[in-house]
């Protein structure tokens, strides 16, 4: 890993994406956010200040200064907050690391990515605007798309609390912070090779997981239940 840390250029600035007051603070479009202040708390970064759009903070890193900043200006303006912040601390877009929320992600799942599409991710979006690019790093934290129970789209979907357990969002959350700090210490490519490897069999477990709750979805109820009892599906 240090070989790998060592062709990586150190990242310069950390963002945490979010929108701003307390009305967002816990919701699941807020992850990026609470992962960067969590963050901030174990590198003993000074207090935040009001600067670039956003409230910033300075630490040292793994590999060097790094700037924590978290905007305060609505997701999709992120990069009227990024792109100043990363030319006054001369980080060029390989030395962003970019902290956000992905639906496209089962809850609880964690993945680093090195540039790329914003996925309809505005924040994404306004960054890569900002940054006059999209090469810069990102870690991604699950937050899972709705249920067929949910009536709403996708921004009310990331705009809502977290539903599921709180012991779970925090095992989601220090997941995302111990792959913030992985990336630090040691680069993406090395962070993305750690944190991507799944023990043997799981992913051959997960799939079984996948086939029983699409039969559950076909076949609603107890598959040995007389016909006779069976009842209509409740509408979605």
């Amino acid at each position: 890993m240090a070989d790998a840390a060592a062709e990586a250029p150190p990242v310069r600035l950390v963002v945490g994406l979010g929108n701003p007051g307390p009305r967002y603070a816990r919701t699941r479009h807020n992850a990026g956010q609470r992962v960067v202040e969590q963050l901030a708390a174990r590198l003993g970064a000074g207090r935040f200040a009001a600067r670039y759009a956003g409230q910033f903070a300075e630490a040292r890193g793994p590999r060097g200064p790094v700037g924590l900043l978290i905007p305060t200006t609505y997701m999709n303006e992120s990069g009227s907050s990024v792109g100043p912040a990363a030319g006054t601390l001369h980080a060029a877009p390989d030395q962003v690391l970019v902290v956000h929320d992905d639906i496209d992600l089962p809850f609880g799942e964690v993945r680093g990515k090195a540039g790329g599409g914003h996925g309809g991710h505005n924040g994404l979006r306004s960054i890569a605007q900002g940054l006059g690019g999209p090469g810069f790093l990102r870690v991604r934290i699950g937050v899972g798309r709705p249920g067929p129970g949910f009536h709403g789209d996708e921004a009310d979907w990331v705009l809502r609390p977290f539903d599921e357990p709180e012991d779970q969002v925090d095992a989601l959350l220090a997941r995302g912070l111990e792959m913030t700090e992985a990336v630090l210490a040691d680069g993406m490519a090395a962070a993305i090779a750690r944190f991507h490897a799944r023990p043997p069999g799981e992913r051959a477990k997960a799939r079984a997981e996948r086939r029983a709750e699409a039969r559950e979805e076909d076949n609603p109820g107890d598959s040995h239940q007389d016909p006779g009892d069976s009842h209509p599906p409740e509408p979605s």
